[in-house]
């Protein structure tokens, strides 16, 4: 029996440090690969925006959406008057041979209907069969409907990226009221004020407004009733 314990020890100890050499390989596999990853996956962007932008001055919008498959990710290219100049699909779960035709279904020129290249954009495409004017990919409406999500989301954050681009901000700050700098009274409310007054604003720890007595000698003074918080 004691034997029969001290085995399985042996085997449960075993496996354990098994699988700390395991996981301790994979991670270091994975931090040598890590910056090769990521170099691929620059290039890809940087490859997918140039061929969006085809050669033109424009903004290129990564966006990802759920598909029917799971989440995919497309770049979009807009001029600066919104138009789409191109698309991309950078990743996709798509099915083959239904939604993977998103790749090139929604920039075929010899197909006017189902075509977005060159269309202004306005935020709100949507297939034929829901009211829109782009026709659905065969037996892919699903995908086809993600698609269009995923143009008109670009389009949107497009539009956030021209205002900055622009004006330099993505909301204008309201403007600040000019302000006089007011000096001091040296004459005090009818009733004592712990704080310093200033005729021109409020005299604070009254109750009941209170009229200033320094009877108008006071270089800022406008003659003004003095308000509460």
């Amino acid at each position: 029996m004691e034997k029969l314990q001290s085995t399985f020890k042996n085997m449960v100890l075993s496996l354990v440090i098994i699988s700390v050499v395991a996981a301790g390989a994979l991670a270091g596999v994975y931090m040598l690969t890590l910056d090769s990853i990521n170099l691929q996956k620059a290039q890809k962007q940087e490859a997918a925006r140039q061929a969006v932008l085809n050669g033109q001055d424009g903004v290129a919008i990564e966006t990802a959406v759920d598909g029917f498959g799971g989440t995919f990710r497309v770049m979009v290219g807009f001029d600066q008057e919104g138009n789409i100049l191109g698309y991309e699909i950078l990743e996709h779960q798509e099915t083959p041979g239904l939604g993977s035709h998103m790749t090139h279904w929604f920039k075929n020129a010899e197909k006017p209907g189902q075509n977005i290249i060159g269309r202004q954009a306005t935020g709100k495409f949507a297939v034929s069969k829901d009211g829109g004017d782009v026709d659905a990919i065969t037996a892919a409406t699903i995908s086809s409907r993600a698609f269009l999500k995923a143009i008109n989301q670009a389009y949107v954050e497009f539009k956030g990226e021209d205002v900055e681009a622009h004006t330099g901000a993505s909301q204008q700050q309201p403007k600040e009221e000019a302000t006089e700098e007011v000096a001091p009274c040296e004459h005090k409310c009818q009733h004592e004020c712990e704080h310093k007054h200033e005729c021109e604003h409020k005299c604070q720890g009254h109750d009941g407004e209170h009229q200033c007595q320094c009877q108008g000698q006071c270089k800022h003074h406008n003659e003004k009733e003095v308000s509460h918080e």
